[in-house]
């Protein structure tokens, strides 16, 4: 019997194709060792960059000297050593696999290569796969995102408003953003409040963010999780504050 599930899953937001994402599928990644060295990788050199510290390690990762090899552009020999090394873990970040938690089915589209030319099975018909595009979309979840970076305060005290009782959301999910320095959460839609943006607008008035500015300057509130389509990072393990497992997964709506 196939598991129940609530939303969609990419192995990577570039090639990968949105299949649900079960229970199951989902601890595999966020105890996955890749996805740990990723996050960990990434806040260590960025750690390290702003304590002014040794990067020598870093420098000599294989990892990292294999993403130097591949970068061909001119540009990218003329950084320095420190800028390349940000430009790697950024790269890490981006490669991470990621959910869709506001769809839970998107439509077969045919599939195309890097030149735009339709991918062709092995009897010549097209390949068709399931596209994470925002007029793709067949189903919602009936769940939303909301994402808070680069808080001048902890993410898990922000977290802890979600907490008291009689908070107006019900909260399934929630973990620190890859930097460490966010918050994520993901939560069932109040209908009655409106669509995804306004049940957004509300959170993060109800958590004291709105027009909060971050470490960067920037407002903390990410306004671009208005897109029903917009993926989520996968976190590791043990960025997960809290996960309601029933509810995240299975919704009497879709037996």
């Amino acid at each position: 019997m196939e598991q129940n599930y609530r939303f969609t899953v990419q192995s990577n937001q570039f090639t990968g194709e949105c299949v649900p994402c079960t229970l199951d599928v989902f601890n595999q990644y966020v105890d996955s060792q890749d996805v740990n060295f990723k996050i960990s990788i990434r806040r260590a050199v960025e750690a390290a960059i702003k304590q002014a510290l040794p990067l020598d390690e870093y420098l000599q990762n294989p990892r990292f000297l294999n993403f130097c090899q591949k970068q061909k552009g001119e540009k990218f020999q003329q950084l320095t050593e420190t800028e390349k090394l940000l430009q790697w873990v950024a790269n890490q970040k981006m490669w991470l696999p990621c959910f869709i938690f506001a769809v839970r089915v998107f439509g077969l589209v045919p599939k195309t290569d890097k030149e735009g030319n339709p991918v062709l099975d092995e009897h010549g018909n097209p390949v068709m796969y399931h596209r994470r595009k925002q007029p793709n979309i067949l189903e919602l979840s009936k769940l939303f995102m909301f994402d808070a970076d680069h808080l001048p305060i902890s993410p898990r005290e922000v977290f802890e408003r979600t907490q008291v009782a009689d908070f107006p959301w019900k909260v399934l999910l929630a973990h620190e953003t890859s930097s460490g320095e966010g918050l994520r959460l993901v939560s069932e839609i109040r209908p009655e409040l409106g669509n995804i943006a306004d049940n957004q607008i509300c959170l993060a008035r109800e958590l004291g963010l709105m027009g909060m500015k971050g470490t960067t300057g920037k407002p903390v509130v990410d306004d671009s999780c208005i897109d029903a389509s917009r993926i989520s990072y996968c976190p590791r393990r043990e960025d997960i504050y809290f996960i309601n497992e029933v509810e995240l997964f299975n919704n009497n709506d879709y037996e």
